[in-house]
């Protein structure tokens, strides 16, 4: 940890933590579903939270009896990406107190990352409203080789990216996927739950909301035990 006890860097996941995008997500896989006759079983849609495309597109082909080779999936992900750039494009909402915790941890001078599992070009789509300069990284889903969260190539590569160690990093995660990849990693977690609970564990903080977290103060996130 730095001298100061601060964080060397925030690295914040995006979907269902700074944005209220998941739902957009959920309406995009319920048309796919409904396009091929069949509807999504929730408890399918909760596994798929925080998850890559090629593993949701899986998952939602199975559910729907669907074939779900390489092939299928992919022309999957196709559909429902092309639904989401749709939806993203009518605009998003933060998350409560999102837009806050960003501009807090700007003006204290810290490294900021964005580490999700959505694919870059819907990304881009929520950076109009995120910011382009918000952050000094981002990593996407499809910039990780495939290694994709709960695996902790994702942080990885966003600290080494900012040149920090990733046990010095404080990751803001939603889901138990993304809180996984960043505990792997070894992150210590803010994790703030939007569709899915989460459960408690030794290197995270849960709190109902960003807007009950000083992110002037994290240095008292260092170490977790002590939250």
């Amino acid at each position: 940890m730095t001298p100061d006890a601060r964080p060397a860097a925030v690295l914040f996941d995006m979907d269902g933590t700074l944005v209220d995008s998941e739902k957009l997500w959920t309406i995009a896989m319920d048309d796919f579903a409904a396009a091929n006759g069949g509807a999504l079983a929730d408890a399918t849609r909760e596994r798929m939270v925080g998850s890559n495309m090629p593993r949701s597109m899986r998952m939602l082909l199975g559910d729907l009896g669907l074939p779900a080779e390489e092939t299928d999936v992919v022309v999957a992900g196709k559909w429902v990406a092309t639904r989401v750039t749709e939806l993203f494009g009518e605009g998003l909402e933060w998350r409560p107190g999102a837009r806050e915790a960003l501009r807090a941890v700007r003006a204290a001078g810290l490294p900021v990352a964005l580490v999700t599992s959505t694919i870059r070009s819907i990304t881009e789509l929520a950076l109009d409203t995120l910011g382009h300069d918000t952050f000094d990284v981002t990593v996407c889903g499809d910039e990780v080789a495939g290694r994709n969260k709960p695996l902790p190539d994702p942080y990885l590569k966003a600290a080494a990216l900012l040149g920090v160690a990733p046990a010095d990093c404080l990751a803001v995660e939603d889901s138990p996927t993304g809180v996984a990849a960043a505990e792997a990693a070894g992150c210590a977690v803010l994790a703030v739950p939007c569709e899915v609970p989460l459960e408690p564990g030794p290197h995270r903080a849960l709190r109902d909301s960003l807007t009950e977290v000083d992110f002037t103060d994290l240095g008292r996130f260092f170490p977790l035990e002590a939250v």
